[in-house]
């Protein structure tokens, strides 16, 4: 299952209680950029493994990811 998780533009508290459940509940987040999104997670305490997923990477990246999701592995992209 692929959750698309909306994350807040500037003030963190506007996360709502759905997606950090999410975050919290998925075996992996795929994240734009790892550094900001860990501002985000460690401001929740998730402790979910993060990867990288962006257009420079998508490519190389994408056949792993489908191969994950084919087999029941839960992911969230934020």
């Amino acid at each position: 299952m692929l959750y698309i998780v909306p994350t807040p533009i500037g003030n963190l508290q506007d996360m709502t209680y759905r997606a950090v459940e999410i975050l919290n509940t998925v075996a992996l987040i795929l994240a734009e950029d790892t550094r900001q999104s860990a501002r985000l997670t460690q401001h929740y305490d998730i402790h979910t493994p993060m990867r990288s997923f962006h257009q420079h990477n998508e490519h190389k990246s994408l056949e792993g990811i489908l191969s994950q999701l084919r087999d029941g592995i839960s992911m969230a992209l934020i």
